[in-house]
């Protein structure tokens, strides 16, 4: 049985949390790394989505290195077998490598073993335990024995397990055996990278299947049991000090972890991902759509109040004396002008569990913050300006005699603004009601400050497509992107032709 572990610090298990409060965890993915792609199923949905992204934008225009090794035993030195070569180059992209889909196994042709059970820790803990440092670790497994693979800024050190080598025929003094592994490591390791650091070709590679190796003052230690029943991969200096620590003499700089199984080949079936449409249909069916209907609901909910509030707010800042209409348009202008991020700071200010106004929402048992409303009023705040805007100056630019005249005919105001002023003023309101839907629809800043990323509950789509770009998901991104692009283009298309439809009297009136 093997404990599972965690790519990022996004979701830590429990056992790791606390490197990642530590502030000790290794350097996060580069932005470089997030283009090397990770697999078939990548290619596919990746090219599929580029696809319908280009046919979307054409639509409006017409319609190797050295390879050391150390000798089986505690504390073996490495420096004695280097320069050893190997037979065949390893790179990140292997065609004769086979990957698992789901990226936890893999063959080579030619090779009398494989991996099986393969992970990935991008973070480990730099705490004590039970008082005593035991160094930067990894969590492994629940039970001794499995291959463990530490990588560091030019150097990758592999723990292959004295009885799991001799199980599948792994020769530590064969250089092609060694290539072998090492082929298998840097595919895995590669689709498993979500944007991460990746095993290299390139830099020196440390073989052992010692318990713990040394190499310039930095101990490598394997399958060291700090807890009951919990086995780790540790790095501390060999005087018992923090090597993570920049000021160490002997520091170095770790990038992640990798874990696996060796195990015969013929043991080991490798499913390969689909391609095509195949693997396009795969990529689809294993998409989460709960960001689609968290954002349909909440921009749907969202323009119902802004085209109420924002036509009342023009149709109030026309009727109140000219200087008070100033500090009236200032105050329902400025979350126009204001980042986002400002407008969600404000929110959480006024609507926090230390204000009156949030308290009060919690004693009722509907608290605002975090919640699905709190994307609504979200919305609401940094859209609304837009119609307002576009109302005010719709109303504005009608005659005010047409208004006099239709008040001495005895129409009260009501009657004037439901059958004067709101349909002569309805291409410019039109107008408003897209660009504030659009903004609504896109609003990510305010949002993911006053509610979060709750996914089901508070993930609309913009803020998928920037999680799943962190997590190096980055077809997953490109989907949403593409669907968020459509489903504007369907929105603002329908709102255009009706609003054409309303306003037909007038090209009438000027035929």
């Amino acid at each position: 049985m093997r404990i599972s572990r965690t790519d990022t610090c996004a979701r830590p298990v429990e056992r790791t949390a606390q490197g990642c409060a530590n502030g000790a965890a290794p350097p996060l993915p580069t932005a470089s790394a997030l283009a090397r792609p990770a697999s078939a199923l990548r290619h596919a949905a990746s090219g599929a989505a580029a696809l319908a992204l280009a046919l979307f934008l054409a639509l409006p225009l017409a319609l190797a290195p050295g390879l050391a090794f150390a000798a089986a035993g505690d504390g073996g030195d490495p420096a004695a077998a280097e320069g050893a070569a190997d037979a065949q180059d390893a790179t990140a992209a292997d065609d004769a490598v086979s990957l698992a889909a789901d990226g936890t196994a893999a063959s080579l042709d030619g090779s009398p073993f494989s991996l099986q059970g393969f992970s990935r820790s991008q973070v480990g803990s730099n705490s004590d335990i039970g008082g005593v440092y035991a160094g930067y670790r990894y969590l492994v497994s629940d039970e001794p024995g499995s291959l463990a693979v530490i990588a560091a800024e030019g150097l990758t050190v592999v723990y292959v397990p004295v009885e799991a080598a001799q199980a599948v025929g792994f020769d530590a003094g064969s250089s092609e055996s060694r290539s072998f592994l090492k082929r298998l490591l840097v595919a895995l390791d590669t689709q498993n990278s979500k944007g991460g650091a990746t095993l290299s070709a390139e830099g020196e590679w440390l073989f052992t299947s010692g318990t713990e190796l040394v190499r310039d003052g930095v101990a490598y230690r394997f399958d060291q049991e700090l807890k009951p029943g919990e086995f780790y991969a540790c790095v501390i200096g060999e005087d018992g000090s923090d090597v993570t620590v920049a000021s160490n003499p002997a520091h170095v700089r770790l990038t992640h972890a990798d874990f696996a199984t060796l195990a015969p080949a013929a043991d080991v079936e490798v499913v390969g991902a689909a391609t095509g449409l195949a693997a396009l249909g795969e990529f689809l069916g294993g998409i989460d759509l709960s960001p689609l209907w968290v954002t349909l609901k909440t921009t749907l909910t969202a323009i119902v109040f802004i085209f109420i509030l924002g036509l009342a707010a023009a149709y109030f800042s026309l009727r109140i004396p000219a200087r008070a209409q100033d500090i009236a348009d200032s105050i329902f202008t400025i979350p126009m002008v204001l980042p986002p991020t400002v407008c969600g700071f404000l929110l959480l200010l006024a609507f926090g569990k230390n204000t009156g106004v949030g308290q009060w929402f919690i004693d009722i048992g509907f608290p605002l913050i975090f919640s699905w409303q709190a994307t609504v009023i979200a919305a609401v705040v940094v859209a609304f300006p837009l119609m307002y805007r576009s109302a005010r100056g719709a109303f504005e630019n009608l005659d005010p005699n047409m208004l006099d005249a239709a008040r001495t005919l005895g129409w009260s105001n009501a009657k004037i603004f439901f059958k004067l002023m709101l349909p002569l003023s309805w291409s410019s309101i039109a107008a408003g009601t897209v660009l504030s839907f659009a903004r609504a629809l896109g609003e990510f800043g305010a949002t993911l400050f006053l509610a979060g990323n709750y996914l089901g509950i508070t993930r609309t789509i913009p803020i998928a497509i920037y999680f799943e770009w962190m997590n190096g998901n980055t077809d997953v991104a490109i989907f949403w992107t593409i669907v968020i692009m459509l489903f504007s283009f369907v929105v603002i298309l329908f709102i255009n032709l009706w609003g054409r439809r309303t306003t037909k009297y007038r090209r009438r009136a000027e035929a």
